[in-house]
């Protein structure tokens, strides 16, 4: 029972964290502006940067990446040394990181502070990931920044390097002969991620995403 209990609490903080919209708050603070009325609506870095440039947009992706990193770090602290049995492995840390690093993303995109609506969950998912494996963190940022320079579509990078970010989640569970949590773990937050880009899927599907340099709605300060 006390498990239960210790598993509840971590999934409440991480969702409470992750639902903190500081692209919303960045915006009203800094530039007296609600960027769901700007560019793509969307309270995530990229519209930020998109919206009030790249020092907000900065801003705003360093807070989103620190709410994850903090979450699954107290998640971790709860869980402390409690076993938690599947199958003969005893994965209560892999289970306490990967509960907070799911429900923070899910706070940031459905975020009760705002009517449940919210970002996309890249840089949540980055920021988990941080904690989780950072090397693995690594080579999804390569891998999206490398297909956002080459196509100039964030959201085409985004997707991908999320994708990059399970397979090397695979490979290392494969290779360190761990349990499969956290393949589980990419797949449902890939699921997210490109869930949540179902509409930027359809534009890019259609040739009318922006890229990166294209005129948008920039806000001066």
């Amino acid at each position: 029972m006390i498990l239960v209990i210790k598993y509840v609490a971590i999934a409440v903080i991480a969702y409470l964290l992750g639902a903190i919209p500081f692209g919303l708050i960045i915006g009203k603070k800094f530039a007296n502006v609600d960027v769901r009325k700007l560019g793509s609506g969307n309270i995530g870095a990229t519209n930020v940067f998109r919206v009030l440039g790249i020092k907000l947009g900065l801003l705003t992706a360093v807070l989103d990446l620190s709410k994850a990193v903090l979450s699954v770090l107290i998640g971790m602290w709860i869980i402390g040394t409690d076993p938690f049995i599947v199958a003969g492995w005893d994965i209560h840390v892999q289970f306490a990181q990967v509960l907070a690093a799911l429900m923070v993303m899910v706070g940031h995109n459905w975020s009760a502070y705002i009517g449940f609506k919210g970002g996309k969950g890249v840089a949540t998912f980055i920021g988990g990931l941080l904690v989780i494996n950072w090397y693995v963190a690594l080579i999804g940022v390569v891998v999206g920044v490398v297909v956002i320079l080459i196509t100039r579509y964030v959201s085409l990078g985004s997707m991908l390097g999320a994708l990059g970010i399970l397979c090397a989640l695979v490979a290392v569970t494969f290779i360190a002969s761990i349990a499969p949590v956290y393949p589980f773990y990419g797949l449902l937050a890939v699921a997210l991620i490109i869930y949540q880009h179902r509409s930027n899927i359809n534009r890019l599907y259609s040739g009318t995403e922006s890229r990166i340099g294209d005129k948008n709605a920039r806000v001066g300060r």
